[in-house]
């Protein structure tokens, strides 16, 4: 309801401009402890207990400024970063724009970030008290990296001993070339560094998770497949945001970036699907894009997902969005006889 009454004053302010606001809001909030999950929600991911399967998708909180706070708005879990080995501006503004009409977001943003030594600096005072939920780190390459894989292989020593698990992010359309890593041969020389690098840090088991694009090719997603499970990765995200651009209303449907909210919806639970196929449930799947409500969460772990995430439903909804979705799933979930959210796991694929 208050969100409803502040939307409009929000709307009115430059999108990105909004967001350093609504960060700086969310620092004055009063600590929350963990909520109250119900315990149907519960379940064990890629060896980490998740007591929501409700998590905040990386972007929203680039620089792990305000963890704790989302945590206590209701996610199981928040995902911090894009971060860089580097701190980097970004590409220029404008560079985020809402399609209020399509439900959607538009950006370009580049990875724009502090760097992992900021963050670092951050966490280390966030982390003196544990966490009310599951804390995961995405990571990236700089744009003028001469050396991607050295700079996943370094994102992974500085990040490791902070986060309950790690997303390389090779599927932002925003840093040039960066898409490319997900090519079957530079794949595996990727997570190669990857996993070395997680060997040579000796920090336990960390699990190690892979953000993919939607605009893949079937012979696409099968190598990939193929790479995951070879390589023991513990988790696919599906997906990040879309180049491609479905029919849209907005005057900004034509700027350049990565599409995401509601118009993707349908594109990620195709992929979802794809991906779901092409393992056979032999990899966890977490399923991000176009979710806004726990119907639209439901169906996709029905479909596969293990875990979903959320970002651009927020600009719409509101801050109170996950904890309507865990509300809801409990409910659909007991409607439909489960009595664990893992029974409910790919029954419709």
């Amino acid at each position: 309801m208050l969100y409803s009454l502040a939307r409009p004053f929000i709307f009115n302010l430059d999108a990105e401009k909004a967001h350093g606001l609504t960060l700086a809001g969310l620092k004055m909030l009063p600590i929350a402890g963990a909520p109250d999950f119900d315990p149907i929600l519960k379940h064990n991911v890629a060896g980490i207990d998740f007591a929501s399967p409700v998590g905040l998708a990386p972007g929203f909180d680039k620089n792990g400024e305000v963890p704790r706070t989302m945590l206590g708005l209701g996610f199981g879990f928040a995902e911090i970063g894009t971060l860089t080995p580097k701190p980097q501006s970004g590409n220029p503004k404008p560079r985020l724009f809402r399609l209020v009409e399509d439900r959607a977001v538009i950006n370009r943003l580049g990875f724009n970030n502090d760097g992992q030594p900021a963050a670092i600096a951050r966490l280390q005072r966030e982390l003196k008290r544990p966490l009310p939920g599951i804390l995961g780190i995405n990571i990236g390459a700089n744009k003028d990296s001469q050396d991607r894989i050295s700079d996943y292989a370094i994102g992974v020593a500085n990040m490791v001993p902070f986060a309950d698990y790690l997303t390389v992010n090779i599927s932002s359309p925003n840093t040039p070339g960066l898409r490319a890593l997900q090519d079957e041969g530079a794949l595996t020389d990727l997570l190669d560094g990857v996993n070395s690098a997680l060997a040579e840090a000796q920090h336990g088991h960390v699990p190690i998770f892979l953000k993919l694009a939607p605009d893949l090719e079937p012979a696409d997603i099968d190598a990939i497949v193929r790479i995951a499970l070879d390589k023991k990765l513990a988790a696919l995200i599906i997906s990040n945001t879309t180049i491609t651009r479905p029919e849209l209303a907005s005057r900004h449907a034509q700027e350049t970036g990565g599409l995401s909210g509601a118009p993707l919806a349908s594109l990620a639970m195709q992929r979802l699907k794809d991906f779901r196929a092409a393992s056979g449930g032999h990899i966890p799947l977490i399923a991000v894009g176009g979710i806004d409500s726990a119907e639209s969460a439901y169906d996709r772990i029905r479909a596969g997902a293990s875990l979903i995430q959320i970002y651009s439903a927020l600009v719409y909804h509101g801050p109170g969005l996950a904890r309507t979705i865990n509300d809801g799933l409990t409910r659909l979930l007991k409607r439909d006889g489960f009595t664990n959210i893992a029974d409910a796991i790919g029954v419709d694929a």
